[in-house]
């Protein structure tokens, strides 16, 4: 019998170091929480919270059918990107309307950088690779393996990431991109995120990854920074209303059906998956995905079922206690009748059915 070895980022050892917990996620041995989840879920929520993303994917496209390749390849309109260092949220979609992957587009001075999700990078890059042969000045280049990826988020964020750069983060837009060097690395950054809460996702060389986790460490410690794991990461996109791969969208669930159309273009040029999901709007979606807040004190978990009195209508996709807005919160998969705000429903918890409510997405939003 064989192990599989698990992949690590460059920060593992000092994950190890200073304390936290390291689990297998996706085939990367990563931490899911240092003091408490909690802990950090309300850092991040009231200061600002590290973490260390990367085992995230990152692809790298250029040559001059670079623009008409991306547009193609996702659903999103990549012409919002009207100048250099701005980005977007899109997903790779198949024919049949399912969902490849969601990612970050981002366009820079020379060429787009994708971000993807770590379970998926071989699969995506295969998917690009395939769509790339109709193309005929197009380089991609899977560049994984050189970026360590830290997100910084947080009411803080800006201040700390400020503080590191000479005054480079603040000003920038949502979505927008921007570049330092900091103490001699080059770094990239985009004020993204994945949190609900203002914040950065900084692009580092992987070798120098330690280093700049280290100085955003310190200039963070007058802010009360903390490193954060995949478990707080997990419950705040949840409270946030954040749909994650694998739950809220997967190879059969569209972007449509998770309540994502407003980052699908149809009316922009062809793209792939264009003509599944014009015919799921036309029809009218049969299914949704769509956030429920349950009664009391049992946890509603990915799998658990969603019933109508006896009758089954869907399933839990992703489901955690609301650490911030304190109550336990769920995205589900019902039938399109059930997505009506207001809507009762109940969820069976181990031998309980607990009475639960269809409510508007998010559960948290920061304020302005």
């Amino acid at each position: 019998m064989t192990t599989m070895q698990l992949r690590e980022t460059p920060l593992a050892a000092l994950h190890q170091k200073i304390g936290a917990r390291m689990v297998d996620f996706a085939g990367w041995y990563m931490p899911v929480q240092y003091k408490s989840i909690v802990a950090e879920h309300m850092a991040v929520r009231t200061k600002v919270g590290i973490f260390d993303v990367s085992h995230m994917g990152e692809f790298i496209i250029t040559g001059k059918d670079a623009h008409d390749f991306v547009q193609y390849v996702i659903a999103n309109d990549v012409s919002k990107l009207s100048q250099p260092d701005m980005a977007l949220y899109t997903q790779f979609v198949r024919p049949d309307g399912g969902t490849v992957d969601d990612l970050i587009v981002y366009k820079r001075a020379n060429d787009f950088l994708l971000v993807v999700n770590a379970s998926n990078i071989s699969k995506d890059w295969d998917w690009l690779k395939q769509q790339s042969s109709q193309f005929d000045d197009i380089v991609l280049k899977d560049a994984s393996d050189d970026f360590g990826l830290l997100a910084l988020q947080g009411p803080k964020a800006a201040v700390i990431l400020d503080a590191v750069t000479g005054g480079k983060a603040g000003g920038l837009a949502s979505f927008t991109y921007g570049e330092a060097t900091v103490d001699g690395v080059k770094i990239g950054f985009g004020r993204t995120g994945y949190t609900g809460e203002d914040g950065f996702e900084i692009f580092i060389p992987s070798h120098q990854a330690e280093k700049i986790w280290n100085l955003l460490m310190e200039k963070g410690q007058g802010y009360g920074i903390e490193p954060c794991g995949l478990g707080a990461r997990d419950t705040l996109r949840l409270e946030a209303g954040l749909p994650l791969y694998g739950h809220e969208l997967t190879d059969e669930i569209s972007p449509l059906e998770s309540g994502l159309g407003w980052s699908v273009k149809l009316e922009k040029g062809d793209f792939l998956g264009k003509e599944a999901l014009i015919k799921q709007k036309e029809k009218g979606l049969l299914r949704q995905i769509v956030c429920l807040k349950s009664e009391g004190k049992l946890l509603p978990r990915q799998g658990y079922k969603v019933f109508d009195g006896n009758k089954e209508i869907g399933e839990i996709t992703s489901g955690s206690q609301g650490i911030f807005v304190g109550y336990p919160i769920a995205f589900a998969v019902v039938p399109s009748a059930y997505s009506v705000i207001g809507q009762q429903v109940s969820i069976a918890i181990r031998d309980n059915k607990v009475m639960a409510s269809v409510v508007k997405r998010p559960f948290y939003k920061r304020k302005a």
